[in-house]
């Protein structure tokens, strides 16, 4: 029960009681009311603050839901606001795994390409064959790239005088040659590269170490350079693969310098571009300096052409003023030399004829 409905009824409760104490004390003045309308006026009074007191509490209850329906029309909002946020980041996070999944499914799939790519090269490096093949496609790579052509910059598989047979003959100037070999072992790095243990990758490096100077030491014994008069004195020998000759510049240096000391010259393919690259210019200065002397040549001879010209072109340049003079002197003294007698002869026939027409009427009238 609300706290002003109790003070109420103990307000009255006290009236009634001073009330009836006054009585006590007074002597009566009037008749007083029963005890029982008494109490139908307190209840009615009581009553009536219980109504007041019902309306003031419903007015505060209806305040207090209007505020509390307010507050939860500004709760649902926000949790419209806030499901709508999750449905959106759940959509993303869809799109998102979905995104990431396609492309582990893509790098999985490459991966497996890769991977059996590398199997079968692998399996293809295996062959010796196979790879001096690859190698022969590297090198002919380098030499597209380099402006080299079959037939005109090189050839391939020619047999030397001296039996030997290089893969690539590069052509220069004067009828000079240039061979290359492209044959590499590559067995022991192979074995190298997918040995486990450090003691196995160790005694693979010094055996492949091993093959590249056997192979130097097999080209010093090939005859390639013979033929100093008409072979360059020096070949390459190319090395298809940058980490395989850097490996052989890592681990064993002296191998390029005795390879140097027999004339034969080490070339990974970024080397070979630049050997060719210098080869390919010193050809194109050399073509250039035999046009320039041509080009002088020539025109040394046109020079003494020319000077014979002018000589006869004077000479004929002579005759013409001659022949422009006696023709001057044709036009001028002889044709009038020779228009004078022509002048007095036209003169002598118009007075012949003016006579004889004179003569004619006179004959006319004596006939």
């Amino acid at each position: 029960m609300d706290l002003g409905i109790v003070f109420g009824l103990l307000g009255v409760l006290a009236g009634i009681g001073l009330t009836l104490g006054l009585s006590r004390r007074r002597p009566p003045a009037a008749p007083q009311p029963e005890p029982g309308e008494l109490l139908a006026q307190l209840l009615d009074a009581n009553r009536a603050l219980l109504d007041q007191e019902r309306g003031r509490a419903a007015a505060e209850l209806d305040g207090k839901k209007a505020l509390i329906d307010q507050q939860l029309a500004s709760m649902t909002t926000e949790l419209g606001k806030v499901d709508r946020l999750v449905r959106g980041l759940e959509l993303d996070r869809r799109k998102a795994f979905g995104e990431l999944s396609n492309e582990l499914r893509r790098q999985h799939v490459g991966l497996t390409a890769l991977t059996e790519h590398t199997q079968q090269l692998r399996e293809a490096l295996a062959s010796s064959k196979v790879r001096g093949q690859w190698g022969e496609r590297m090198a002919e790579d380098v030499l597209t790239l380099a402006g080299f052509l079959e037939g005109v910059n090189y050839r391939k598989q020619s047999t030397l005088a001296s039996a030997g047979r290089p893969d690539y003959t590069f052509l220069l100037p004067n009828g000079l040659v240039m061979h290359m070999d492209v044959k590499f072992p590559l067995d022991n790095y192979v074995r190298h590269l997918e040995a486990a243990a450090d003691a196995d990758r160790e005694r693979y490096k010094d055996q492949f170490l091993r093959d590249v100077r056997d192979r130097v030491k097999e080209l010093t014994a090939r005859g390639y350079l013979d033929a100093r008069d008409e072979t360059v004195d020096c070949l390459l020998l190319f090395i298809p693969n940058e980490q395989v000759y850097a490996f052989v510049q890592e681990h064993d240096r002296a191998v390029l310098d005795d390879a140097l000391r027999h004339k034969i010259v080490l070339c990974s393919p970024l080397t070979l571009y630049a050997v060719l690259a210098v080869v390919r210019q010193a050809v194109d200065n050399f073509r250039l300096e035999r046009t320039s002397n041509e080009i002088l040549a020539l025109l040394r001879e046109f020079s003494v052409q020319w000077e014979k010209y002018a000589v006869q072109l004077d000479r004929v340049q002579q005759r013409f003023d001659g022949v422009a003079k006696e023709y001057a002197a044709l036009m001028t003294t002889r044709h009038r030399a020779l228009q004078r007698p022509l002048d007095k002869i036209e003169s002598l026939r118009t007075h012949e004829q003016a006579l004889v027409d004179s003569e004619i009427p006179a004959l006319a009238l004596d006939a």
